[in-house]
């Protein structure tokens, strides 16, 4: 019985490893490019040099316009933020969020791209920042 079930282990071992992520188109970044064409934002976090939220309430992502808006709680440091994008399934960002972000020129909003996972499709989304007025 025991060898049955090692035989057995061994063929499936064998089966899985002719299907490999190779025989499957990949992007530059090594991720898959699937057939889904949605490209979209879903959600939207902007955190502190502490990682917690600074944001005052949700953000308002808006998919039609391809905007977001967040309000920021009095005496935040602007210049050292760190958005996070929840993004439908099989999409990518650009340019890609390595660093801390400087959102301290509020009259100049930052842009990110959502890329599909077709690769086809692309929205820039402007994330505009405001500060709550002083309390």
């Amino acid at each position: 019985m025991e060898r049955i079930i090692k035989i057995s282990l061994a063929l499936i071992i064998i089966v899985f490893a002719g299907i490999r992520c190779a025989d499957y188109p990949i992007d530059e970044d090594g991720l898959l490019i699937t057939e889904r064409a949605e490209c979209y934002v879903s959600n939207f976090e902007l955190l502190g040099p502490d990682f917690q939220t600074v944001r005052t309430k949700a953000a308002v992502i808006d998919t039609t316009a391809q905007t977001i808006n967040v309000e920021v709680f009095w005496g935040t440091d602007l210049k050292r933020l760190w958005p996070q994008f929840s993004l439908v399934t099989d999409a990518k960002l650009d340019p890609k969020i390595t660093t801390w972000v400087d959102f301290s020129n509020l009259t100049t909003p930052k842009q990110w791209t959502v890329i599909a996972g077709n690769r086809k499709v692309q929205k820039t989304y402007t994330v505009y920042v405001t500060v709550q007025t002083k309390p």
